[in-house]
């Protein structure tokens, strides 16, 4: 199961984080071209891994599982660390915080449906907002260390801004999801018989 190339893909997500995150700390010129290469590897992998798992017909209970794991810890960490660091400052600290919050909220939802054996399929904008996501964190990784022709820290910001703004959407979809099935379970649950009060004796 763990040896299966696309668990082994995933699993490298996670195990880039240290190196990538020291390289970013350490700071300078060369450490960032560094930790980008290193997260550019690391989101590569989060398109073949779930190619290679439906390709090579290895789909595995792991692998869904350390999936949206390894992608919700390398965002996670990556931009807390440019935050940190002031890669990523002043209003765009905001869009940030809006990805990271939505990443709570549909964690919260899969595990509330997961319960109930419902699924809750990934729709096309989300697929979208990842990958504008991905290179924004990207562009902000460089950021002013980049040539300047290229203003990566500009268009890392829009593209963290445009991430947060679809964000909101896909959020209130999965949300609207997630009370939809609570309230049909709550219509499906049998009434409760009120319970009759003690009689007190004189």
């Amino acid at each position: 199961m763990l040896v299966h190339l696309p668990n082994l893909l995933t699993l490298s997500r996670i195990v880039v984080l240290p190196p990538l995150i020291a390289c970013l700390w350490i700071g300078g010129e060369t450490f960032r071209w560094v930790a980008l290469a290193l997260y550019a590897l690391a989101s590569i992998t989060d398109y073949f891994d779930g190619y290679l798992a439906r390709t090579l017909d290895v789909q595995s209970a792991f692998g869904r599982l350390l999936d949206p794991i390894a992608d919700k810890l390398l965002v996670g960490a990556c931009l807390l660390i440019l935050s940190a660091l002031g890669y990523i400052e002043g209003w765009t600290v905001l869009a940030g915080l809006v990805i990271l919050l939505r990443e709570i909220l549909v964690s919260g939802l899969r595990e509330f449906l997961a319960e109930i054996r419902v699924g809750m399929p990934v729709s096309g904008l989300a697929k979208w907002k990842t990958a504008i996501q991905m290179l924004a964190i990207g562009f902000l990784i460089i950021g002013t260390d980049a040539p300047g022709w290229t203003q990566a820290q500009l268009v890392g910001e829009v593209g963290l801004w445009l991430a947060a703004g679809i964000t909101l959407l896909t959020g209130w979809d999965y949300l609207r999801s997630g009370l939809k099935h609570l309230a049909s379970m709550e219509a499906d649950r049998p009434p409760q018989p009120t319970p009759k009060p003690e009689r007190i004796l004189p």
